[in-house]
């Protein structure tokens, strides 16, 4: 019997393990794992999702809204679709952000209480992309934080276009390299140079292979003096490992830098 698709959410040192009958398909390399329901908690840690889809992953999103921050300069702004979805009521205080993991740049807070439609979901992972009555732009909230009544399954999946929150004067990080030390690689770039108060550091995207799983995985970094990250990364997997980082200040991501993955 096919093996229903899991979902593996990294909370400090352990691992959780979801079941997600309509995520998203990426590799044919399935482990056979228990299937218990905990709910994720929002972390600052790398957030890890697995994936079980054919095609390999894209840098073209699918949908393109545009969230335009309230404690920044106002960004392009592109009209969101409106689309009726489920309604969410904040459980927790709790961050919204600009992407579907807890390594994105906070974009508003929220209170137990705050309500809003649900309009999609996360093409890699659970979040939700929401529109909150106190708010004049959508920002993407942890399923976790959220009460909801409807059904999630039915949201389409997209992914954010960064270059669309805000401008950012610095560009992404320059000499970007990457080592392979077995199953261990490790990235490293040139420091950007941010003043204290434009300062967010730096965002990394890439999927890796662990285990046998082809995992979504997403790190950031608070400041800009930090400049190199270990990740790991094993031979195994349908799709290639691939990573991407960008600049983070207070007014939005820069370009991406594409990461040079060396093979396993």
């Amino acid at each position: 019997m096919a093996k229903t698709p899991a979902l593996y959410w990294r909370i400090s040192n352990e691992t959780l393990v979801l079941d997600l009958d309509h995520f998203f398909a990426i590799t044919a390399c399935t482990p056979s794992l228990p299937l218990p329901t905990p709910e994720p908690q929002e972390s600052a840690i790398p957030i890890i999702i697995y994936i079980t889809a054919t095609p390999p992953p894209t840098l073209t999103p699918t949908v393109t809204p545009t969230p335009a921050p309230t404690d920044t300069p106002a960004p392009t702004r592109t009209t969101t679709p409106e689309v009726a979805g489920p309604i969410v009521t904040v459980n927790k205080q709790a961050h919204c952000r600009y992407g579907p993991s807890a390594a994105y740049l906070h974009a508003a807070d929220l209170y137990a209480g705050d309500k809003g439609v649900a309009r999609y979901r996360g093409m890699y992972s659970n979040w939700l992309y929401v529109q909150f009555e106190k708010l004049s732009y959508s920002c993407w909230v942890a399923p976790s934080v959220v009460d909801v009544v409807g059904d999630v399954s039915t949201l389409q999946k997209f992914e954010p276009d960064l270059q669309r929150i805000g401008s950012n004067m610095y560009g992404p990080p320059q000499n970007v390299q990457a080592t392979r030390n077995d199953d261990q690689v490790t990235i490293t770039w040139n420091q950007v140079n941010m003043t204290a108060d434009d300062d967010r550091g730096y965002l990394i995207e890439a999927f890796v292979c662990q285990d046998g799983a082809y995992l979504w995985w997403t790190f950031s970094y608070p400041d800009q003096y930090t400049t190199s990250y270990t990740v790991k990364d094993e031979p195994g997997c349908a799709a290639p490992s691939w990573g991407r980082i960008f600049t983070v200040e207070k007014h939005g991501f820069s370009q991406p830098a594409e990461i040079p993955w060396p093979a396993p």
